[in-house]
């Protein structure tokens, strides 16, 4: 089933334009991520029509991502434990996906992305592949015939083959190779993992665990929460030509908010992994830097200077009711004006080093 799925992956005949598979943006030469610089990816049935987030990554972060349990979904006891806890899990970086299988279905469907209509003219699309027969051989006639089932297939296929398949998890960066005593780190990269982990100074570990995990499994540099960093609105996206738009993470546009979602949590995106980061050409949810330097920089003096980040207004990708759900008390998020940053220069210099040292070895050509 993950060899069918791999097929899948990339055929781009799945797709309404005939033009884009999933490794069209998740391309496997870049980490399972954007293949170029564009903020977000063209799509829909004319390649003409654009979304408003960036390409994730879909390495190392797919196995281990925890479900995102609905409120009605736990029993009594659940809900109280889980009351003060923030939103973890699901996938895409809203988490409004609970599996693979669901999630597959999402760029499938979006008129931004491989825009098919509906099942049936995925469906017809499927039968048609070359691949067709080993789908009949593997889900059986009657599944390939039938819409609904033929399209539960062909998202499983793909569901197996990202779990599956080594490619999404090959351990083979120079962390890793430091991990197993098999190479080690130049000062400057040993002076970037002591700011990512120091509390005081980069505190990146809060979010993007760095350690080990308790059966010795190598870090994926994601606790799996939620953010609200109060990145800057991206002005280079269609979308936001329109001011009343605003993507708010956990409370849409994309994801339907659950009616017991507080909304202290309106504006959170999911925390990526970063590994292969360095492979990037873009970052934050809407691909507002584009250079990994600036993504450190940026929350170091966020709020020490704010004109550099919001010539427009702080927080501009917002609304202003939700603007103090912006986290200002982790740091080095919690610098005041008039406060020196937790990292000068140097030492934004020396965790970009360290963040490089996280490229797998078959995605070193990739970076920038």
């Amino acid at each position: 089933m993950a060899a069918l799925g791999r097929q899948m992956f990339s055929d781009a005949s799945l797709s309404a334009s005939g033009r884009q598979s999933c490794a069209t943006c998740h391309s496997p030469a870049h980490a399972y991520g954007p293949p170029d610089g564009q903020p977000v990816q063209p799509g829909g049935e004319g390649m003409d029509k654009h979304g408003f987030r960036s390409v994730p990554s879909l390495r190392y972060v797919l196995p281990r991502t925890p479900r995102w349990f609905k409120e009605h979904q736990r029993d009594p006891i659940e809900r109280e434990i889980e009351a003060d806890s923030v939103p973890t899990g699901g996938f895409t970086r809203d988490g409004r996906f609970d599996t693979l299988h669901e999630q597959a279905r999402g760029p499938l469907f979006d008129q931004a992305e491989m825009a098919n209509r509906d099942d049936a003219s995925l469906a017809a699309k499927l039968r048609k592949a070359s691949y067709a027969e080993e789908f009949s051989r593997l889900f059986g006639a009657a599944a390939l015939a039938d819409d609904k089932q033929a399209v539960d297939g062909l998202t499983m296929a793909l569901e197996r083959f990202q779990l599956d398949d080594p490619s999404f998890a090959p351990y083979t960066s120079k962390f890793d190779q430091v991990l197993k005593g098999q190479a080690q780190l130049s000062q400057q990269e040993q002076r970037g993992l002591q700011l990512f982990a120091d509390p005081s100074k980069g505190n990146c570990v809060s979010c993007h665990i760095a350690s080990p995990g308790a059966n010795g499994a190598a870090p994926l540099f994601t606790d799996y929460s939620f953010a609200i960093l109060g990145v800057p609105r991206n002005r280079k996206l269609a979308v936001n030509a329109d001011p009343a738009f605003f993507d708010v993470g956990l409370c849409g546009p994309a994801r339907k908010t659950p009616a017991a979602l507080d909304q202290k949590y309106c504006g959170g995106f999911k925390t990526p992994s970063l590994r292969n980061v360095a492979t990037r050409r873009v970052f934050m949810h809407n691909g507002v830097f584009d250079n990994l330097a600036d993504a450190v920089r940026f929350y170091a003096d966020r709020d020490l200077k704010p004109k550099r980040w919001y010539p427009h207004g702080r927080y501009d990708d917002l609304p202003p009711a939700w603007r103090n759900n912006v986290d200002r008390l982790t740091a080095p998020l919690n610098r005041k004006p008039g406060e020196q940053p937790a990292l000068d220069e140097a030492e934004v210099q020396d965790i970009v080093a360290f963040l490089r040292t996280l490229t797998d070895a078959d995605a070193q050509t990739a970076a920038p």
